[in-house]
């Protein structure tokens, strides 16, 4: 590379002049040369400016024709033809040849290099096009040496040129190299009004998390277009802060698709599910036109969300800008998705069986859906149809399988489709996967197996494995393992306050509050506070209410409270006691009943029975695990009341119907 580069340098330090003496011509002239000369003579005269047009015109042909190139062989034909037609020089022509050669991927020194080196006076264009080629190649290096060659041979920089190499180092995470070009723009000057540059310097700090010296050149702008706004935006929103994100967009003067778009996919992405309706339906307002970005971005807030009338409105709005999930694979899964977590299984499934094609995305996230709400049957019968359609499953299909098999404390079907990964499939299990067995045995008992599998895997146990473990030992009430377990996470998640929580939840149900004391001491000193439990649930006109534990602020407080005293009185009398366990408290009998009948899930079961119809179920979502003795409670009050109560909790859905819960009491 160095060498080719060297020697096209000095061959241009010479130039071609004529040493032919004139002595060639003839005293004296045959009959037929003369008729030839006078022949010459007699042709019509053709002008400069008819001669340029045709060249150009044959320049544009020759464009057109690369452009239409799909082959090396048809590069290479039309490459001979350019030299035949005498544009061996003409960087025009030359710039867009590399520029092909560079998308078909054929590697720079096999072919561009040498194309380069033919011509004696290289444009800052085609200098552009082997330094861009070189980057897009990975081959960065390469691709500042010739930067290098063109400053040394006088040779300035476009525009192009600094946004190449910018984009070079995005690729390869060279910051420094970063600031050294972004230093070459101001010392040759001339670059601090390109939008174009400083558009792929804010983009270049950005992607290499110098979001500071981003914001900086933003602000230093002379003229910002919707590129240079819409970056920062989604910068914002990558690290979560929807705050500044916000601000910007409130002052960005025009507000395209992509930055409507990029505030609801960012408040999406940072679980506030709510405010990204809220973007869409001002998005909607404004007449903004929507694209299939847009569309999942709001399908994720919906399911995040868990309201129905929002899926509903979701699908509509889908079908109506021409995204119909029935032929549509990407817009098809994602509403599976979501009307899983919308409680609405069923509708999930009418959307599956609707598509004319499905591949392994639909399968993975209808056999997911299945799973979460506890229909492990189904789930596995989906995933032998998929095998036997000739769809082969993917990482995530196995994750759904084996959380169906958990769910449901199917032991041996997990334990084969576990064996099956590598043996039939050729996927060799991950950490998450091995989480899921861990998962599957803690569920069932299986503590010292478990606990073993956790200590002997091949791969390294993330937190998800220790915190199976961990929520295992909950279960049965074993607080040596889960000592162990919580060891590790707070190893791997020191400041991850769940694991503190459940680990002085477990000691606090043996009895053990001195150690219940050493944990609480622990998170005081780290500084850690609980996150509040919350549910919310859909009533009326799809409005939603949110409820805190042992938040009595509602408008209707006391006939929520006088609805729970009743529904108390009835479980009694079908032999409910309070789970007394559920309070990792040290305090009396009576506050634990106050505490537990202050639970987010039974107030917004309290609103729902004043406020939904009897022949509509009762949604109820909860950020949180949902706890022994509110479980019990939702069992008895479908039994009393007769109606479904669905709950979705952090881990999975529970139906609620006739006093019997779909999860069978194994969760």
């Amino acid at each position: 590379m160095v060498s080719g580069l060297k020697n096209c340098v000095m061959v241009r330090l010479f130039r071609k002049f004529s040493t032919i003496p004139l002595n060639f011509i003839p005293k004296q002239l045959s009959q037929s040369q003369l008729q030839q000369i006078q022949s010459q003579r007699t042709q019509p005269f053709i002008p400069f400016s008819r001669l340029q047009n045709q060249r150009n015109l044959l320049q544009s042909q020759l464009i057109s024709t690369l452009n239409g190139c799909t082959s090396l062989t048809q590069i290479k034909q039309t490459h001979a033809y350019i030299l035949r037609k005498g544009f061996d020089q003409c960087c025009y022509i030359l710039t867009k040849l590399v520029r092909i050669l560079t998308k078909m991927e054929i590697p720079m020194d096999y072919y561009a290099k040498l194309v380069f080196n033919q011509v004696d006076y290289p444009n800052p264009f085609l200098w552009t096009a082997l330094i861009r080629g070189y980057c897009l190649q990975g081959l960065v290096k390469d691709s500042v040496f010739v930067y290098n060659c063109m400053r040394k041979e006088g040779t300035s920089p476009v525009s192009f040129t600094f946004s190449a190499l910018f984009k070079a180092c995005s690729t390869v995470l060279d910051v420094i190299l970063g600031r050294q070009i972004h230093a070459h723009t101001i010392l040759i000057g001339g670059f601090g009004s390109d939008l174009h540059v400083n558009n792929s310097l804010l983009e270049m700090y950005v992607k290499l998390g110098f979001l500071g010296c981003g914001r900086k050149v933003f602000d230093e702008l002379p003229r910002r277009d919707l590129i240079s706004w819409t970056e920062l935006i989604v910068a914002y929103a990558k690290i979560g802060d929807m705050e500044s994100a916000g601000e910007l967009f409130g002052q960005l003067p025009l507000k395209d698709m992509v930055a409507w778009t990029a505030m609801v996919t960012g408040y999406a992405q940072n679980a506030k599910p709510r405010e990204a309706l809220e973007f869409f339906e001002r998005m909607q307002n404004e007449g903004v036109e929507t694209d299939e970005v847009t569309l999942l971005g709001v399908v994720s807030a919906c399911a995040q969300l868990g309201a129905a009338k929002y899926a509903n409105w979701v699908w509509g709005i889908s079908e109506n800008l021409g995204f119909n999930p029935a032929r549509s694979v990407v817009v098809g899964s994602s509403l599976i998705d979501m009307y899983s977590k919308c409680g609405l299984v069923e509708d999930a499934y009418k959307v599956f069986v609707a598509m004319e094609e499905r591949n392994v995305f639909s399968y993975s996230s209808m056999i997911a859906g299945f799973a979460m709400h506890g229909c492990a049957h189904a789930a596995l019968e989906l995933f032998h149809e998929m095998v036997k359609t000739g769809i082969k499953p993917n990482r995530v299909t196995f994750l759904g399988v084996l959380t169906a098999c958990s769910h449901s404390g199917m032991v041996e079907q997990g334990r084969q489709i576990f064996a099956s990964m590598e043996k039939e499939f050729a996927v060799s299990p991950g950490v998450d996967h091995y989480a899921c067995l861990v998962d599957l045995l803690g569920r069932a008992g299986c503590l010292e197996e478990a606990l073993n599998l956790s200590e002997t895997m091949p791969v390294q146990p993330n937190g998800g494995v220790w915190g199976a473990l961990l929520g295992a030992c909950r279960t049965y009430a074993n607080p040596d393992i889960a000592q162990i377990a919580a060891n590790h996470l707070f190893e791997l998640e020191p400041n991850a306050i769940g694991n503190y929580i459940l680990l002085s939840n477990i000691y606090a149900s043996a009895g053990r509050w001195n150690d219940v004391s050493i944990v609480r001491k622990l998170m005081r000193e780290k500084g850690l506070r609980k996150n509040p439990a919350c549910s919310w649930l859909e009533a009326k006109k799809g409005v939603i209410h949110e409820f805190l534990a042992g938040d009595m602020t509602h408008p209707r407080s006391d006939e929520m409270k006088v609805v729970l005293e009743d529904l108390l009185n009835r479980l009694k009398d079908i032999g409910y006691q309070p789970n007394m366990s559920s309070v990792a408290y040290d305090v009396n009998d009576e506050d634990k009943k106050r505490i537990l009948m202050g639970h987010s899930e039974k107030l917004a079961l309290a609103f729902g029975l004043l406020s939904i119809t009897a022949d509509c179920p009762i949604r109820i979502m909860k950020n949180i695990r949902i706890c022994e003795d509110c479980h019990s409670f939702m069992c008895g009050a479908s039994q009393i009341t007769g109606m479904v109560i669905i709950i979705r909790d952090n881990l999975r859905f529970h139906h609620f119907h006739g006093g019997k819960c779909s999860c069978g009491d194994f969760w």
